[in-house]
């Protein structure tokens, strides 16, 4: 099957703009972004999944091209209202980081519209402990409002959650210029963003349909940590181990990462 066009568009959606992107035919598959973040993270993989699939990658509000948010919104409703929009019943989710926490989100919301799950080192809702969050969040966010968004970026890159990617040049290269980007970020409410409630780690149970959790063997404790509660309490899942690699590992390893995800599309 041949690849289909790429093109992007604006989504007016739940009371905001989300921008997203479409390429190829099939069976969809939507990508879901980490933070300080956009889709353009997945470069890797979306001409690779759009040979046998629809892959849709869409910035998440606040980010990328899509609107900020100026209200309270919950990021899975905007998600739902993406699909709804596209006319996409039923979908495969891969989530990275705050994509995955989306990702879980959306599958206990809408159990009867995910296909399947494909787990990227991912956030979880109700999770206390995150090596990206906590207490270095919000000191990024006072160096914001202080040195600027610039600084903030800086402490980030030089987090432990990033330090394995940021230790590739052809991966930094990659990775600065959208986080540059997405500077804006800090300034940013953060409290508009609502929790899933009760949150997703008191009813991981529920999840059933078939997924796939990725995590580097140089991963912070606190994503090893979600890991292995996932592990634990997912009925369907299956866990693998990637060597040698950090938390962005999509583009740390993306001919493994894609070879795993496509074998298990299948």
């Amino acid at each position: 099957m041949g690849v289909a066009g790429l093109w992007g568009a604006i989504a007016e959606v739940n009371g905001t703009r989300l921008y997203y992107e479409v390429q190829g035919a099939g069976r969809p598959v939507v990508l879901v972004h980490g933070g300080l973040l956009d889709g353009r993270m997945w470069d890797d993989q979306v001409p690779v999944l759009a040979k046998k699939y629809r892959v849709i990658r869409y910035d998440v509000r606040g980010f990328g091209r899509s609107a900020e948010p100026v209200g309270p919104y919950l990021a899975a409703d905007d998600l739902t209202a993406l699909l709804d929009q596209l006319k996409i019943p039923k979908a495969t989710l891969v989530g990275l980081s705050l994509g995955g926490r989306i990702s879980i989100d959306f599958a206990l919301l809408h159990p009867e519209r995910v296909e399947a799950l494909v787990l990227l080192a991912p956030g979880l809702s109700g999770f206390q402990g995150l090596g990206d969050g906590g207490k270095s969040f919000w000191e990024r966010v006072a160096a914001a409002r202080t040195e600027g968004p610039k600084k903030a970026v800086e402490l980030w890159l030089k987090d432990p959650i990033m330090a394995p990617a940021m230790e590739n040049p052809a991966v930094a290269a990659k990775i600065r210029p959208i986080a540059e980007a997405n500077q804006h970020v800090f300034l940013q409410n953060p409290l508009f963003e609502m929790e899933l409630k009760p949150p997703a780690i008191e009813r991981l149970g529920a999840i059933r349909c078939p997924t796939l959790l990725l995590i580097g063997d140089r991963d912070v404790r606190a994503i090893e940590a979600i890991a292995g509660i996932l592990d634990i309490h997912v009925p369907n899942l299956r866990k693998v181990v990637i060597r040698g690699s950090g938390h962005m590992l999509n583009m740390e390893k993306p001919e493994e990462v894609n070879r795993l995800v496509l074998e298990f599309l299948k």
